[in-house]
């Protein structure tokens, strides 16, 4: 408690599984507000309290609830919000590069790509032809006429994309052309964990109560920023989007939160390991005394392919554990494992340390490559259309990449699937 001209007693915090709980226990409450900085203290302290209120036990944490701990103080863990994942949607290029045809562009095999990497295949825009806002639009579309959810009744979108069409975002064109009309839209930049910080944030919108329906989308065209000389690089990423629906509103089965848990974390000291650096040029502007202002362009993205290994499968296994843990959940309640669709080896190295066979791991990554913010929706709407995942199923989410960031989501999955 602290005191403001009397006392305010017994506001705690309480750990548990893995968040923290405001609770409001006011057994005395003695006010003298008889001057102006105890009226400003009182305020402050009131609004701290609403807003603690507000978010609801979120919590930014250090702390991972397993054996280990992921190794940055930037973290948020929290246990169930109020969506449910409905409909799910994705869309990719036309054009087909094959390992084979990359034999062709630099020093490479198909058996050495497929070997180490798990790639047999990537989508990849062709200039001038089909732009990602065109991909994104239509993998919304998808996902809505799966969920059976009017677009006039979304009220948020989000557009998770490090390679937008427009440098300004897609989301807002992405609501305009799907008849989201009523929705808010932004875009939110993260990478390849871009699409799972997404839906976290809608999830957080959608646990206030002020947003009932939200629009999520991944999209990325990262084959516009390789370098296309470097056959470590350019045999990775490939083009495509996918989108998800969500819903605050309750199942006729009365089935609960369709987000479990979350955890989350970024660390800015690894930021060199995955970059895709601003590069301009010295422009000159005619000002009385000349001014050298900088033409915009960016250099083609540098990777440390043993740096981020080595970051993935160290961190992913423990996140998951984290939100498995904020959800009061265990592996073995688990019924799918999706990961960022980046290396096999990462996802068999993550699943082996999870204890995950690798049966019950989604991947379609030999066919579309690493495609960024659009792996894990592509990979889920695969899964779910083929009839693999079905309502009910868990899918323990995790997505990573740079910044560095990383994070897992323990999903229900509230739709139909489509088999």
């Amino acid at each position: 408690g602290r005191s403001v001209g009397g006392t305010l007693n017994n506001y705690t915090y309480l750990l548990s599984t893995g968040q923290f709980v405001l609770c409001q226990q006011i057994k005395e409450m003695r006010l003298s507000v008889t001057t102006s900085s105890s009226v400003t203290m009182f305020r402050a302290i009131s609004w701290s309290l609403l807003l603690l209120e507000c978010v609801h036990g979120f919590a930014f944490t250090n702390k991972s609830l397993g054996a280990k701990k992921s190794s940055t103080e930037l973290g948020a863990t929290f246990g169930s919000l109020n969506c449910r994942p409905i409909g799910i949607g994705s869309a990719a290029p036309k054009k087909v590069v094959t390992n084979v045809d990359l034999e062709s562009v630099v020093e490479t095999s198909d058996e050495w790509i497929s070997t180490r990497t798990g790639i047999s295949a990537r989508r990849v825009l062709v200039h001038e032809e089909e732009t990602l806002s065109d991909l994104s639009i239509q993998a919304a579309k998808n996902a809505l006429e799966m969920s059976g959810v009017d677009p006039l009744s979304i009220d948020l979108v989000i557009c998770a994309s490090s390679s937008p069409d427009d440098l300004f975002g897609d989301a807002t064109s992405i609501a305009a052309n799907t008849g989201c009309t009523n929705a808010f839209a932004f875009d939110l930049t993260a990478a390849c964990s871009g699409f799972l910080f997404s839906t976290v944030t809608a999830g957080n919108f959608m646990q206030t109560g002020g947003v009932k329906k939200a629009l999520v989308v991944g999209a990325d065209a990262l084959t516009r920023w390789v370098d296309w000389d470097d056959r470590n690089s350019c045999i990775l990423f490939g083009d495509g989007a996918g989108a998800m629906v969500l819903t605050a509103d309750a199942d006729a089965d009365n089935a609960g939160p369709g987000l479990l848990g979350y955890s989350a974390h970024s660390n800015g000291e690894g930021k060199v390991s995955l970059m895709c650096g601003y590069k301009g040029s010295a422009r000159a502007v005619a000002t009385p005394e000349v001014t050298q202002i900088s033409s915009g362009s960016y250099n083609t993205m540098t990777m440390s392919g043993k740096d981020v290994y080595k970051f993935a499968t160290r961190e992913v296994p423990v996140v998951i554990q984290e939100a498995l843990d904020a959800a009061g959940m265990g592996v073995d309640e688990v019924d799918w494992l999706l990961l960022h669709q980046a290396n096999i080896r990462i996802m068999e190295t993550v699943a082996n340390r999870l204890g995950v066979p690798m049966e019950k791991v989604l991947t379609n990554l030999a066919d579309y490559g690493n495609t960024s913010a659009a792996s894990i929706p592509l990979a889920l709407d695969e899964a779910v259309r083929s009839g693999k995942v079905k309502k009910g199923d868990v899918v323990a989410c995790a997505g990573f990449g740079a910044g560095l960031s990383w994070g897992s989501a323990i999903l229900k999955w509230g739709g139909e699937s489509t088999e």
